[in-house]
């Protein structure tokens, strides 16, 4: 069986601005927390969401490609275990319900 390896860039100015990399594809995830980070999904990539540690967290893809799109929760389930919070449930929506953005 065959195991992606993930890499993690951080921002030593925001430590909930990490990019998760898969070192043997293209396949890129921003990670943001939403308890301190504005967020606006981009209709053109996959968003998946999870609670770890008291704080929600959602993952969007970056210029994702059809051969990529089944590796996603598997690198998100890295992450979990990189953040020390392996039983964290993924979600395929905001479970903050809609959010209304004023324009």
């Amino acid at each position: 069986m065959d195991y992606n390896v993930y890499l993690l860039a951080t921002d030593p100015n925001n430590p909930c601005r990490d990019v998760i990399h898969s070192r043997d594809t293209g396949l890129k995830i921003r990670v943001y927390c939403l308890t301190e980070d504005q967020f606006t999904p981009n209709e053109g990539e996959i968003q998946l969401y999870g609670y770890a540690n008291n704080k929600l967290y959602a993952f969007e893809t970056i210029n994702i490609t059809a051969d990529d799109a089944l590796d996603v929760v598997g690198a998100i389930q890295w992450y979990a275990d990189y953040i020390e919070f392996p039983e964290m449930e993924i979600l395929p929506e905001d479970p903050r319900g809609s959010q209304d953005i004023a324009m």
